[in-house]
Protein backbone atom coordinates (compact mmCIF):
# COMPACT_ATOMS: atom_id res chain seq x y z
CA UNK A 1 0.00 0.00 0.00
CA UNK A 2 3.01 2.29 -0.34
CA UNK A 3 3.01 4.70 -3.28
CA UNK A 4 4.92 3.66 -6.38
CA UNK A 5 8.31 5.18 -7.11
CA UNK A 6 8.09 8.56 -8.85
CA UNK A 7 10.67 10.38 -10.97
CA UNK A 8 11.18 14.12 -11.39
CA UNK A 9 13.62 15.28 -14.10
CA UNK A 10 14.67 18.89 -14.69
CA UNK A 11 17.18 20.47 -17.04
CA UNK A 12 19.20 23.55 -16.11
CA UNK A 13 21.78 25.68 -17.90
CA UNK A 14 25.31 24.48 -17.13
CA UNK A 15 26.69 27.70 -15.66
CA UNK A 16 28.36 28.42 -12.31
CA UNK A 17 25.23 29.88 -10.69
CA UNK A 18 22.97 26.94 -11.51
CA UNK A 19 25.68 24.40 -10.74
CA UNK A 20 26.16 25.96 -7.31
CA UNK A 21 22.43 25.65 -6.59
CA UNK A 22 21.96 22.15 -7.98
CA UNK A 23 25.11 20.72 -6.41
CA UNK A 24 24.10 21.92 -2.92
CA UNK A 25 22.31 19.27 -0.80
CA UNK A 26 18.62 20.01 -0.29
CA UNK A 27 17.44 21.17 3.11
CA UNK A 28 13.69 21.74 2.79
CA UNK A 29 11.17 18.91 2.62
CA UNK A 30 14.10 16.51 2.77
CA UNK A 31 17.64 16.83 4.13
CA UNK A 32 20.16 15.31 1.71
CA UNK A 33 23.71 14.12 2.06
CA UNK A 34 26.05 13.03 -0.76
CA UNK A 35 26.82 9.35 -1.19
CA UNK A 36 29.90 7.57 -2.55
CA UNK A 37 28.47 7.45 -6.09
CA UNK A 38 28.20 11.22 -6.42
CA UNK A 39 24.45 11.39 -5.89
CA UNK A 40 22.38 12.60 -2.97
CA UNK A 41 20.29 10.44 -0.63
CA UNK A 42 17.88 11.18 2.19
CA UNK A 43 19.35 11.96 5.60
CA UNK A 44 16.00 13.00 7.05
CA UNK A 45 12.63 13.20 5.36
CA UNK A 46 9.30 11.52 4.72
CA UNK A 47 10.40 9.19 1.93
CA UNK A 48 10.66 5.42 2.00
CA UNK A 49 13.33 5.69 -0.70
CA UNK A 50 14.97 8.78 -2.16
CA UNK A 51 17.87 9.56 -4.52
CA UNK A 52 18.87 12.62 -6.56
CA UNK A 53 21.51 12.54 -9.31
CA UNK A 54 22.97 15.38 -11.37
CA UNK A 55 24.73 14.73 -14.70
CA UNK A 56 25.93 16.88 -17.59
CA UNK A 57 24.28 16.37 -20.99
CA UNK A 58 24.88 18.55 -24.01
CA UNK A 59 25.77 21.69 -22.09
CA UNK A 60 22.93 21.23 -19.61
CA UNK A 61 22.65 19.98 -16.07
CA UNK A 62 20.14 17.13 -15.83
CA UNK A 63 18.74 16.66 -12.33
CA UNK A 64 16.84 13.40 -11.73
CA UNK A 65 15.08 12.70 -8.44
CA UNK A 66 13.57 9.29 -7.70
CA UNK A 67 11.46 8.92 -4.60
CA UNK A 68 8.77 6.86 -2.93
CA UNK A 69 6.55 8.58 -0.39
CA UNK A 70 5.94 6.79 2.90
CA UNK A 71 2.45 8.13 3.71
CA UNK A 72 -0.09 5.28 3.53
CA UNK A 73 -3.68 5.89 2.39
CA UNK A 74 -3.10 9.59 1.67
CA UNK A 75 -0.02 9.59 -0.57
CA UNK A 76 -2.33 10.65 -3.44
CA UNK A 77 -3.23 13.83 -1.56
CA UNK A 78 0.40 14.90 -1.17
CA UNK A 79 1.60 13.68 -4.58
CA UNK A 80 1.34 17.03 -6.38
CA UNK A 81 2.68 19.23 -3.52
CA UNK A 82 5.67 16.88 -3.10
CA UNK A 83 6.37 16.81 -6.82
CA UNK A 84 6.08 20.58 -7.06
CA UNK A 85 8.48 21.04 -4.13
CA UNK A 86 11.07 18.65 -5.57
CA UNK A 87 10.93 20.43 -8.92
CA UNK A 88 11.43 23.85 -7.39
CA UNK A 89 14.92 25.19 -6.79
CA UNK A 90 15.47 28.92 -6.45
CA UNK A 91 18.51 31.17 -6.39
CA UNK A 92 17.90 31.71 -2.70
CA UNK A 93 17.32 28.49 -0.75
CA UNK A 94 15.68 28.60 2.66
CA UNK A 95 16.32 25.66 4.96
CA UNK A 96 12.77 24.91 6.06
CA UNK A 97 9.84 22.75 4.96
CA UNK A 98 7.41 24.13 2.34
CA UNK A 99 4.31 26.04 3.41
CA UNK A 100 1.96 23.06 3.04
CA UNK A 101 4.06 20.69 5.17
CA UNK A 102 4.36 20.57 8.98
CA UNK A 103 6.46 23.39 10.50
CA UNK A 104 8.97 20.71 11.59
CA UNK A 105 10.53 18.38 9.06
CA UNK A 106 9.08 14.91 9.66
CA UNK A 107 10.86 11.62 9.07
CA UNK A 108 9.78 8.37 7.44
CA UNK A 109 8.37 6.87 10.65
CA UNK A 110 6.33 9.96 11.45
CA UNK A 111 4.93 10.06 7.91
CA UNK A 112 3.94 6.39 8.18
CA UNK A 113 2.25 6.92 11.55
CA UNK A 114 0.41 10.05 10.35
CA UNK A 115 -0.99 8.19 7.35
CA UNK A 116 -2.18 5.26 9.45
CA UNK A 117 -3.68 7.54 12.09
CA UNK A 118 -5.47 9.59 9.44
CA UNK A 119 -7.04 6.39 8.08
CA UNK A 120 -8.04 5.44 11.63
CA UNK A 121 -9.54 8.92 12.06
CA UNK A 122 -11.79 8.30 9.07
CA UNK A 123 -13.02 5.06 10.63
CA UNK A 124 -13.54 6.67 14.03
CA UNK A 125 -15.40 9.65 12.56
CA UNK A 126 -17.66 7.43 10.48
CA UNK A 127 -18.70 5.36 13.51
CA UNK A 128 -19.21 8.53 15.56
CA UNK A 129 -21.26 10.21 12.83
CA UNK A 130 -23.34 7.20 11.85
CA UNK A 131 -26.05 7.40 14.50
CA UNK A 132 -26.22 11.20 14.42
CA UNK A 133 -26.91 11.15 10.67
CA UNK A 134 -29.35 8.23 10.64
CA UNK A 135 -31.17 8.65 13.98
CA UNK A 136 -33.81 10.98 12.51
CA UNK A 137 -34.81 8.40 9.88
CA UNK A 138 -34.73 5.49 12.33
CA UNK A 139 -36.79 7.52 14.81
CA UNK A 140 -39.38 8.27 12.13
CA UNK A 141 -39.44 4.59 11.17
CA UNK A 142 -40.06 3.54 14.78
CA UNK A 143 -42.38 6.49 15.64
CA UNK A 144 -40.10 8.25 18.18
CA UNK A 145 -40.68 11.93 19.13
CA UNK A 146 -38.35 14.83 19.98
CA UNK A 147 -37.87 13.88 23.64
CA UNK A 148 -37.20 10.25 22.76
CA UNK A 149 -34.81 11.42 20.05
CA UNK A 150 -32.90 13.58 22.53
CA UNK A 151 -32.87 10.74 25.07
CA UNK A 152 -31.44 8.36 22.47
CA UNK A 153 -28.69 10.83 21.61
CA UNK A 154 -27.86 11.17 25.29
CA UNK A 155 -27.85 7.41 25.96
CA UNK A 156 -25.49 6.77 23.06
CA UNK A 157 -23.14 9.41 24.44
CA UNK A 158 -23.28 7.86 27.92
CA UNK A 159 -21.75 4.77 26.38
CA UNK A 160 -18.40 6.52 26.87
CA UNK A 161 -18.14 4.56 30.15
CA UNK A 162 -17.25 1.59 27.93
CA UNK A 163 -14.29 3.47 26.47
CA UNK A 164 -12.79 4.70 29.76
CA UNK A 165 -11.31 1.32 30.79
CA UNK A 166 -9.66 1.15 27.35
CA UNK A 167 -7.95 4.48 28.08
CA UNK A 168 -6.52 3.14 31.34
CA UNK A 169 -5.45 -0.10 29.67
CA UNK A 170 -3.66 1.86 26.93
CA UNK A 171 -1.56 3.59 29.60
CA UNK A 172 -0.46 0.21 30.93
CA UNK A 173 -0.13 -2.13 27.92
CA UNK A 174 0.45 0.42 25.18
CA UNK A 175 -1.48 2.43 22.63
CA UNK A 176 -0.90 0.03 19.75
CA UNK A 177 -2.72 -2.99 21.19
CA UNK A 178 -5.80 -1.07 22.31
CA UNK A 179 -6.05 0.80 19.00
CA UNK A 180 -5.96 -2.50 17.12
CA UNK A 181 -8.87 -3.79 19.19
CA UNK A 182 -10.93 -0.62 18.76
CA UNK A 183 -10.25 -0.45 15.02
CA UNK A 184 -11.82 -3.90 14.60
CA UNK A 185 -14.58 -3.72 17.20
CA UNK A 186 -16.05 -0.29 16.40
CA UNK A 187 -17.16 -0.97 12.80
CA UNK A 188 -18.32 -4.51 13.58
CA UNK A 189 -20.55 -3.45 16.48
CA UNK A 190 -21.90 -0.38 14.68
CA UNK A 191 -22.77 -2.45 11.61
CA UNK A 192 -24.95 -4.62 13.86
CA UNK A 193 -27.39 -1.69 13.97
CA UNK A 194 -28.59 -2.76 10.52
CA UNK A 195 -30.31 -5.74 12.17
CA UNK A 196 -31.98 -3.81 15.03
CA UNK A 197 -35.66 -4.86 15.43
CA UNK A 198 -36.52 -1.76 17.49
CA UNK A 199 -35.25 1.72 18.29
CA UNK A 200 -34.00 0.73 21.79
CA UNK A 201 -31.97 -2.13 20.27
CA UNK A 202 -30.49 0.24 17.69
CA UNK A 203 -29.57 2.65 20.49
CA UNK A 204 -27.99 -0.24 22.43
CA UNK A 205 -25.72 -1.25 19.53
CA UNK A 206 -24.58 2.32 18.97
CA UNK A 207 -24.09 2.85 22.71
CA UNK A 208 -21.31 0.25 22.42
CA UNK A 209 -20.01 0.83 18.89
CA UNK A 210 -19.79 4.63 19.06
CA UNK A 211 -17.73 4.67 22.30
CA UNK A 212 -15.33 2.16 20.74
CA UNK A 213 -14.89 4.65 17.91
CA UNK A 214 -14.37 7.38 20.49
CA UNK A 215 -11.69 5.28 22.20
CA UNK A 216 -9.94 4.99 18.87
CA UNK A 217 -10.27 8.75 18.43
CA UNK A 218 -8.76 9.85 21.73
CA UNK A 219 -5.92 7.33 21.40
CA UNK A 220 -5.18 8.78 17.97
CA UNK A 221 -4.75 12.16 19.69
CA UNK A 222 -2.40 10.60 22.24
CA UNK A 223 -0.24 8.97 19.57
CA UNK A 224 -0.13 12.20 17.56
CA UNK A 225 1.16 14.10 20.60
CA UNK A 226 3.74 11.44 21.43
CA UNK A 227 5.07 10.97 17.89
CA UNK A 228 5.12 14.47 16.40
CA UNK A 229 7.80 17.15 16.96
CA UNK A 230 7.05 20.05 19.29
CA UNK A 231 6.25 22.60 16.55
CA UNK A 232 3.91 20.33 14.58
CA UNK A 233 1.47 18.80 17.05
CA UNK A 234 -1.43 21.12 16.20
CA UNK A 235 -0.70 20.65 12.49
CA UNK A 236 -0.99 16.88 12.97
CA UNK A 237 -4.27 17.36 14.87
CA UNK A 238 -5.59 19.38 11.92
CA UNK A 239 -4.62 16.54 9.54
CA UNK A 240 -6.48 14.07 11.78
CA UNK A 241 -9.50 16.36 11.84
CA UNK A 242 -9.49 16.68 8.05
CA UNK A 243 -9.34 12.91 7.71
CA UNK A 244 -12.14 12.64 10.26
CA UNK A 245 -14.14 15.10 8.17
CA UNK A 246 -13.66 12.81 5.19
CA UNK A 247 -14.82 9.82 7.23
CA UNK A 248 -17.87 11.73 8.43
CA UNK A 249 -18.45 12.89 4.87
CA UNK A 250 -18.58 9.28 3.69
CA UNK A 251 -21.30 8.67 6.28
CA UNK A 252 -23.17 11.68 4.91
CA UNK A 253 -22.69 10.53 1.30
CA UNK A 254 -24.22 7.17 2.28
CA UNK A 255 -27.27 8.94 3.74
CA UNK A 256 -29.27 9.06 0.45
CA UNK A 257 -29.61 5.29 0.85
CA UNK A 258 -32.20 6.16 3.52
CA UNK A 259 -34.43 7.62 0.78
CA UNK A 260 -34.87 4.19 -0.81
CA UNK A 261 -37.63 3.21 1.63
CA UNK A 262 -38.90 3.38 5.24
CA UNK A 263 -36.28 0.93 6.54
CA UNK A 264 -33.52 1.75 4.07
CA UNK A 265 -31.55 3.63 6.74
CA UNK A 266 -30.25 0.17 7.71
CA UNK A 267 -28.16 0.09 4.54
CA UNK A 268 -26.07 2.99 5.87
CA UNK A 269 -25.05 0.83 8.84
CA UNK A 270 -23.80 -1.91 6.52
CA UNK A 271 -21.43 0.61 4.87
CA UNK A 272 -19.52 0.64 8.20
CA UNK A 273 -17.89 -2.67 7.26
CA UNK A 274 -15.60 -0.91 4.75
CA UNK A 275 -13.50 0.28 7.70
CA UNK A 276 -12.31 -3.23 8.41
CA UNK A 277 -9.70 -2.56 5.71
CA UNK A 278 -8.24 0.15 7.97
CA UNK A 279 -8.24 -2.27 10.91
CA UNK A 280 -6.20 -4.74 8.86
CA UNK A 281 -3.58 -2.10 7.99
CA UNK A 282 -3.32 -0.77 11.55
CA UNK A 283 -2.83 -4.32 12.81
CA UNK A 284 -0.02 -4.87 10.32
CA UNK A 285 1.91 -1.61 10.42
CA UNK A 286 1.16 0.72 13.33
CA UNK A 287 4.15 0.79 15.74
CA UNK A 288 4.02 1.47 19.45
CA UNK A 289 4.93 5.07 20.30
CA UNK A 290 8.54 5.74 21.13
CA UNK A 291 7.57 7.70 24.24
CA UNK A 292 5.53 4.82 25.65
CA UNK A 293 8.37 2.36 25.02
CA UNK A 294 10.79 4.65 26.80
CA UNK A 295 10.94 4.26 30.61
CA UNK A 296 8.33 6.48 32.25
CA UNK A 297 6.30 6.77 35.46
CA UNK A 298 3.37 4.33 35.34
CA UNK A 299 -0.05 5.76 36.22
CA UNK A 300 1.05 8.94 38.08
CA UNK A 301 -1.73 11.03 39.69
CA UNK A 302 -3.58 13.24 37.22
CA UNK A 303 -2.94 16.93 37.75
CA UNK A 304 -6.34 17.96 39.12
CA UNK A 305 -5.92 21.64 38.30
CA UNK A 306 -5.12 21.03 34.65
CA UNK A 307 -7.81 18.42 34.35
CA UNK A 308 -10.46 20.69 35.90
CA UNK A 309 -9.61 23.53 33.51
CA UNK A 310 -9.76 21.31 30.43
CA UNK A 311 -12.91 19.58 31.68
CA UNK A 312 -14.71 22.93 32.00
CA UNK A 313 -13.64 23.80 28.44
CA UNK A 314 -14.80 20.41 27.15
CA UNK A 315 -18.18 20.56 28.92
CA UNK A 316 -19.00 24.13 27.92
CA UNK A 317 -17.84 23.73 24.32
CA UNK A 318 -19.89 20.59 23.76
CA UNK A 319 -22.92 22.01 25.56
CA UNK A 320 -23.26 23.99 22.31
CA UNK A 321 -21.52 21.87 19.66
CA UNK A 322 -23.37 18.58 20.36
CA UNK A 323 -26.95 19.87 20.01
CA UNK A 324 -26.01 22.18 17.13
CA UNK A 325 -24.66 19.14 15.30
CA UNK A 326 -27.24 16.55 16.39
CA UNK A 327 -30.32 18.69 15.74
CA UNK A 328 -29.14 20.18 12.45
CA UNK A 329 -30.63 17.38 10.35
CA UNK A 330 -33.88 17.52 12.34
CA UNK A 331 -34.01 21.30 11.81
CA UNK A 332 -33.44 20.92 8.07
CA UNK A 333 -36.10 18.21 7.93
CA UNK A 334 -38.81 19.79 10.11
CA UNK A 335 -38.30 23.52 9.48
CA UNK A 336 -36.80 23.69 5.99
CA UNK A 337 -38.43 20.54 4.55
CA UNK A 338 -35.18 18.98 3.29
CA UNK A 339 -35.12 15.35 2.09
CA UNK A 340 -32.32 12.95 3.05
CA UNK A 341 -30.52 13.75 -0.21
CA UNK A 342 -30.86 17.49 0.34
CA UNK A 343 -29.56 17.14 3.90
CA UNK A 344 -26.58 15.18 2.59
CA UNK A 345 -25.92 17.86 -0.02
CA UNK A 346 -26.18 20.65 2.57
CA UNK A 347 -23.76 18.87 4.91
CA UNK A 348 -21.24 18.13 2.16
CA UNK A 349 -21.37 21.62 0.65
CA UNK A 350 -21.13 23.48 3.96
CA UNK A 351 -18.98 21.18 6.11
CA UNK A 352 -16.50 19.54 3.75
CA UNK A 353 -14.96 22.76 2.32
CA UNK A 354 -14.93 24.17 5.85
CA UNK A 355 -12.21 21.61 6.55
CA UNK A 356 -9.84 24.10 4.92
CA UNK A 357 -10.07 25.96 8.21
CA UNK A 358 -8.33 23.04 9.87
CA UNK A 359 -5.27 23.55 7.65
CA UNK A 360 -5.14 27.24 8.53
CA UNK A 361 -5.79 26.57 12.21
CA UNK A 362 -3.17 23.84 12.56
CA UNK A 363 -0.47 26.05 11.08
CA UNK A 364 -1.46 29.15 13.07
CA UNK A 365 -1.68 27.23 16.34
CA UNK A 366 1.84 25.85 15.88
CA UNK A 367 3.40 29.07 14.62
CA UNK A 368 1.49 31.78 16.51
CA UNK A 369 0.21 29.91 19.54
CA UNK A 370 -3.07 28.45 20.79
CA UNK A 371 -4.73 30.77 23.32
CA UNK A 372 -5.39 33.96 21.37
CA UNK A 373 -6.35 32.02 18.28
CA UNK A 374 -9.08 30.28 20.30
CA UNK A 375 -10.25 33.56 21.83
CA UNK A 376 -10.74 35.16 18.39
CA UNK A 377 -12.25 32.27 16.45
CA UNK A 378 -14.67 30.66 18.94
CA UNK A 379 -17.05 33.68 19.22
CA UNK A 380 -17.12 34.20 15.44
CA UNK A 381 -17.77 30.51 14.72
CA UNK A 382 -20.53 30.37 17.35
CA UNK A 383 -22.38 33.38 15.95
CA UNK A 384 -22.23 31.99 12.41
CA UNK A 385 -23.49 28.54 13.43
CA UNK A 386 -26.29 30.16 15.42
CA UNK A 387 -27.16 32.16 12.34
CA UNK A 388 -27.60 28.98 10.30
CA UNK A 389 -30.52 28.08 12.63
CA UNK A 390 -32.14 31.48 12.19
CA UNK A 391 -31.92 32.50 8.53
CA UNK A 392 -33.11 30.64 5.42
CA UNK A 393 -31.99 30.29 1.83
CA UNK A 394 -28.49 31.21 0.71
CA UNK A 395 -27.62 33.04 3.99
CA UNK A 396 -28.24 29.77 5.88
CA UNK A 397 -25.78 27.92 3.64
CA UNK A 398 -23.16 30.66 3.94
CA UNK A 399 -23.56 30.89 7.72
CA UNK A 400 -23.13 27.12 8.10
CA UNK A 401 -20.06 27.17 5.87
CA UNK A 402 -18.52 30.15 7.69
CA UNK A 403 -19.19 28.67 11.11
CA UNK A 404 -17.58 25.39 10.10
CA UNK A 405 -14.59 27.14 8.53
CA UNK A 406 -13.85 29.40 11.49
CA UNK A 407 -14.61 26.58 13.93
CA UNK A 408 -12.11 24.48 12.01
CA UNK A 409 -9.45 27.12 12.64
CA UNK A 410 -10.14 26.90 16.38
CA UNK A 411 -10.30 23.11 16.61
CA UNK A 412 -6.59 22.10 16.43
CA UNK A 413 -5.62 24.63 19.09
CA UNK A 414 -8.33 23.36 21.45
CA UNK A 415 -7.91 19.65 20.76
CA UNK A 416 -4.14 19.44 21.12
CA UNK A 417 -4.28 20.56 24.78
CA UNK A 418 -5.88 17.28 25.87
CA UNK A 419 -2.73 15.28 25.19
CA UNK A 420 -0.09 17.96 25.77
CA UNK A 421 -0.83 18.73 29.42
CA UNK A 422 -0.50 15.19 30.81
CA UNK A 423 2.49 12.81 31.08
CA UNK A 424 2.90 9.52 29.23
CA UNK A 425 1.79 7.44 32.20
CA UNK A 426 -1.71 8.91 32.29
CA UNK A 427 -2.07 10.63 28.90
CA UNK A 428 -4.54 8.04 27.64
CA UNK A 429 -6.59 8.05 30.85
CA UNK A 430 -6.77 11.85 30.90
CA UNK A 431 -7.78 11.95 27.23
CA UNK A 432 -10.52 9.40 27.87
CA UNK A 433 -11.87 11.24 30.90
CA UNK A 434 -11.86 14.56 29.05
CA UNK A 435 -13.75 12.91 26.20
CA UNK A 436 -16.28 11.72 28.80
CA UNK A 437 -16.53 15.26 30.19
CA UNK A 438 -17.15 16.59 26.68
CA UNK A 439 -19.89 14.03 26.16
CA UNK A 440 -21.52 14.97 29.47
CA UNK A 441 -21.59 18.58 28.33
CA UNK A 442 -23.13 17.42 25.07
CA UNK A 443 -25.75 15.37 26.91
CA UNK A 444 -26.75 18.43 28.93
CA UNK A 445 -27.13 20.47 25.77
CA UNK A 446 -29.08 17.71 24.00
CA UNK A 447 -31.48 17.25 26.91
CA UNK A 448 -32.12 20.96 27.23
CA UNK A 449 -32.62 21.52 23.50
CA UNK A 450 -34.85 18.44 23.08
CA UNK A 451 -37.16 19.45 25.91
CA UNK A 452 -37.40 23.09 24.86
CA UNK A 453 -38.19 22.09 21.28
CA UNK A 454 -40.94 19.79 22.52
CA UNK A 455 -42.42 22.88 24.22
CA UNK A 456 -42.51 24.62 20.83
CA UNK A 457 -39.50 26.88 21.39
CA UNK A 458 -37.79 27.97 18.19
CA UNK A 459 -34.53 26.42 17.07
CA UNK A 460 -32.83 29.83 16.99
CA UNK A 461 -33.78 30.56 20.61
CA UNK A 462 -32.64 27.23 22.07
CA UNK A 463 -29.41 27.06 20.07
CA UNK A 464 -28.71 30.64 21.16
CA UNK A 465 -29.21 29.60 24.77
CA UNK A 466 -26.67 26.74 24.66
CA UNK A 467 -24.26 28.99 22.75
CA UNK A 468 -23.66 30.90 25.98
CA UNK A 469 -21.33 28.11 27.07
CA UNK A 470 -18.83 29.29 24.46
CA UNK A 471 -18.30 32.51 26.40
CA UNK A 472 -17.08 30.41 29.34
CA UNK A 473 -14.69 28.56 27.01
CA UNK A 474 -13.01 31.79 25.91
CA UNK A 475 -12.70 33.12 29.48
CA UNK A 476 -11.19 29.89 30.81
CA UNK A 477 -8.72 29.56 27.94
CA UNK A 478 -7.43 33.12 28.30
CA UNK A 479 -7.35 33.08 32.10
CA UNK A 480 -6.02 29.64 33.01
CA UNK A 481 -4.62 27.62 30.10
CA UNK A 482 -0.86 27.87 29.49
CA UNK A 483 0.60 28.46 26.04
CA UNK A 484 2.01 25.12 24.81
CA UNK A 485 3.22 26.00 21.31
CA UNK A 486 6.97 25.40 20.73
CA UNK A 487 7.35 23.46 23.99
CA UNK A 488 8.28 19.78 24.24
CA UNK A 489 6.06 17.33 26.10
CA UNK A 490 8.89 16.79 28.59
CA UNK A 491 9.01 20.53 29.27
CA UNK A 492 5.25 20.61 29.82
CA UNK A 493 5.35 17.43 31.93
CA UNK A 494 8.64 17.34 33.90
CA UNK A 495 7.88 13.85 35.27
CA UNK A 496 8.51 12.53 31.74
CA UNK A 497 11.95 14.12 31.40
CA UNK A 498 14.60 11.47 30.81
CA UNK A 499 17.56 11.19 33.16
CA UNK A 500 20.70 12.99 32.06
CA UNK A 501 22.55 11.08 29.36
CA UNK A 502 19.54 8.99 28.37
CA UNK A 503 18.50 8.70 24.73
CA UNK A 504 15.04 10.18 24.92
CA UNK A 505 13.52 9.13 21.64
CA UNK A 506 14.15 8.97 17.91
CA UNK A 507 11.42 11.60 17.64
CA UNK A 508 12.26 15.27 18.01
CA UNK A 509 10.60 16.29 21.29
Amino acid sequence: MFAREKTVTRRWPDDPDHRRIIDAPRDDLVVEHPDADGGYVQEQGPFRSYRRDVVTDGGQLVETTRYRLTIPWFAWLFALPVRWTLQRRGAVHRAKPPWWAPPDRIDERQALVLGLLAAASMSSAFTNTLFTQTAQFAADDFGVGDTGFGNAMSIVRLGIVIALPLAAIADRVGRQRVMRFAAWAAPLVCAAGALAPSFPVLVATQSVGRPLGLALDFLIAVVVAEEMPRNSRAYAVSVMAMAAGLGAGIAVMALPLADLGPGAWRLVYLVTLIWLAVAVDITRRLPETARFERPHVIAPPIDRGRFAILAVVAVCANFFVAPASAFQNRYLDEVRGFSASQIALFTLVTATPAGLGLVVGGKLADIRGRRHLIAVTIPIATLLILGSFVVAGAPMWFAAFGGGFVGGIAYPALAVYRAELFPTGNRGRAAGMLTAAALLGGIGGLQLVGRLLDRDASYGAVIGLVALGQIVVVIVVLRWLPETAHRSLEDLNPEDAAPSGTDVSPISP
